[in-house]
């Protein structure tokens, strides 16, 4: 769900992101430009698998935790995947 934009390279970011798109399955879907819903409302919202985005630069540690609780991340460059956090646990104790 990350749109490239702001920075000379947003074009190529977004080509990037929708190869890898394709290339992974995922039908597209972008946030508005100019919004003041914080990216996980947003992820929740859309109910989407998973967020593209260009590099890991895209996004903060924290903001990852927080996507991750509800989505799959996948970055372009580096080629990386981020699975979403599970809700359940191993059922394995001690």
């Amino acid at each position: 769900m990350d749109r490239p934009g702001g920075h000379r390279n947003a074009g190529r970011d977004a080509a990037q992101v929708r190869r890898l798109a394709r290339r992974l399955g995922y039908a597209l879907v972008w946030p508005p430009e100019i919004t003041l819903v914080p990216l996980v409302d947003q992820v929740r919202g859309a109910d989407v698998d998973a967020v593209i985005m260009p590099s890991p630069l895209h996004m903060d540690a924290l903001m990852l935790h927080a996507v991750m609780c509800v989505a799959d991340v996948e970055t372009v460059a580096p080629r990386m995947s981020f699975a979403r956090w599970t809700a359940f646990s191993s059922g394995r104790q001690g």
